[in-house]
């Protein structure tokens, strides 16, 4: 517990110099914007005035920009900021965040300070406007229009742009522009997709991969459960992936109350159906999708990005298990072959995947399409579906709908987002994030908890410089096809009301600029208030 206090408080205090910073930069940009309305003003008026009046209209411009200035002056150095925090929030932070200090001396417990993602874990009911500090005033649409209207001119955005903007604490849309509109998502599908799994198997579910006995006294079978994340690879800790060497470690001990071999060793891929390969063909993006691979078939030493796939990642996992087999002191005869275990067979032994929660967050961190593809069959079969990519399109889509999200014009062809046949809106996709926020969905949260952080980690890492508003701010998902750019996550804005938003362009000819005006768009919702 006193840890969990250190925690909420540090983040607490992030939180509101964070928020005293942005309050700072938009300070400023309000300044600036209003000088400019008054100097564009006054020299529109000076055009149409006659000139014994201009000296007149010279000396209200003039008094009025000055005025702008001091009084914007007078708070940046004058007012009640230290170090770009708020004097007044840094004496409460004193108050409710230090233990033993204004609280009964050091064998008081502190009050606990609001956790600053606390609402990306349950939506709060509306707040009251006469509540007091604690009341965040809500963006209003004209507020949001004013900013994000001009940045949608952009000209590196393509010919089809559609954003959502939705307000958290109420689940309502404040901002759209052609927000019904199903466009190409790229991997900004991968929110619907964990969607669609978390509802179905629940955060806490895992996926097995298993060891069973063969219909011969020395016959066992390789069973693959669908876990994109077991790995070959030596493992630390006790927070890792599922192990193969802990399934040939937990194999080589059962067989040895089994007494003497050989063994021969089979593998099972019975658990998928319909074609391995995605539409795009063989591609560094993906393996092929089978339920018994390991490290994803990569062929490097990588655990996230594009890599070199093996042809065929079930033969290799097989013979990867048969020789630590083998290191194990197991006598295996020949090479492992293909093949499916009885119905209702002995398990021998077996490892479990982490939980869903935790697959999820890997996805949409790293943008992991075989995770993508192997949770949207995890969803087939928990819906009694085939586990191919026609039968996970159609048991994501029905989650979807019983989740009472908007499908209008929605067609789902794959979970990962390379399909251009995927056609999603803006609106549904910020729906699913308001419904992960949402303190009847629960299961929902690592939607939110696995979205990168701007300027830190995942595929944002590299994106939003030092100096950019929303760098720590901003969490996104991000999606990009040759012409299709998106983005779609939450921020808290300059008043501390948390939004979600999704973002979408299709058409681009300059991935770059496009990928830096929606990066724009999301840094314009964390500068402002946008009342």
């Amino acid at each position: 517990m006193p840890e969990a206090r250190s925690w909420q408080v540090r983040e607490w205090l992030s939180h509101r110099l964070s928020r005293g910073r942005r309050e700072l930069d938009r300070m400023r940009g309000r300044g600036l914007r209003e000088w400019n309305r008054v100097r564009a003003r006054v020299r529109r008026e000076w055009r149409g005035t006659p000139r014994e009046q201009q000296r007149t209209w010279q000396l209200v411009a003039v008094s009025a920009a000055t005025g702008l200035v001091v009084a914007v002056v007078s708070v940046l150095v004058a007012g009640p900021w230290d170090g770009g925090r708020r004097t007044a929030e840094r004496a409460r932070a004193t108050e409710d965040g230090v233990p033993g200090e204004r609280h009964g001396g050091p064998g008081r417990p502190a009050p606990s300070a609001a956790p600053v993602l606390a609402a990306l874990g349950t939506r709060p009911a509306p707040r009251s406007p006469d509540s007091g500090d604690d009341a965040v005033p809500p963006p209003t649409g004209a507020g949001l229009a004013d900013t994000l209207e001009p940045l949608l001119k952009d000209s590196a955005l393509g010919s089809e742009r559609s954003v959502a903007v939705m307000d958290v604490t109420t689940g309502q849309q404040v901002f759209g522009a052609k927000a019904g509109t199903a466009t190409v998502p790229a991997s900004t599908i991968k929110l619907a997709t964990g969607a669609a799994a978390l509802s179905a198997l629940g955060p806490d579910h895992r996926i097995r991969t298993s060891v069973v006995a063969g219909a011969g006294g020395h016959d066992i079978v390789l069973v693959g459960g669908g876990d994109p994340t077991l790995t070959a690879r030596a493992v630390k800790g006790d927070d890792h992936p599922a192990a193969l060497r802990q399934l040939a470690d937990d194999t080589a001990r059962a067989l040895e109350k089994r007494g003497a071999g050989p063994y021969r060793l089979g593998y099972d891929t019975s658990l998928y159906s319909g074609p391995k390969l995605h539409t795009i063909g063989p591609n560094e993006n993906l393996s092929p999708v089978v339920p018994l691979m390991a490290d994803e078939g990569r062929k490097d030493d990588s655990d996230h990005g594009t890599a070199p796939r093996a042809e065929d990642p079930a033969a290799d996992t097989a013979g990867a298990f048969a020789a630590m087999l083998r290191d194990r002191g197991v006598e295996v005869k020949g090479e492992p072959g293909a093949g499916r275990a009885a119905k209702g067979a002995r398990t021998v032994a077996s490892v479990r995947s982490q939980p869903l929660s935790s697959l999820v967050e890997r996805m949409l961190t790293t943008s992991d399409n075989d995770i993508a593809e192997a949770l949207a069959r995890q969803t087939a079969l928990a819906a009694g579906e085939p586990a191919s990519f026609a039968g996970g399109a159609k048991a994501v889509t029905e989650r979807l709908r019983k989740l009472g999200l908007p499908l209008g014009g929605a067609r789902i062809a794959d979970g990962s987002g390379l399909d251009r046949a995927d056609h999603v809106s803006a609106g549904l996709l910020a729906q699913v994030l308001v419904r992960a926020a949402d303190r009847d969905h629960p299961e929902l949260r690592s939607l939110l908890t696995g979205l990168p952080v701007a300027g830190f980690t995942g595929t944002l890492r590299t994106r939003y410089a030092q100096d950019a508003v929303g760098r720590g701010v901003v969490r996104a998902k991000t999606g990009t096809l040759t012409g299709v750019n998106t983005l779609a996550g939450s921020v808290v804005d300059a008043d501390g009301r948390l939004l979600v938003f999704a973002f979408m362009t299709n058409g681009t000819t300059d991935a770059d600029g496009a990928q830096r005006a929606l990066d724009r768009m999301a840094s314009a919702l964390a500068n402002c208030g946008c009342r």
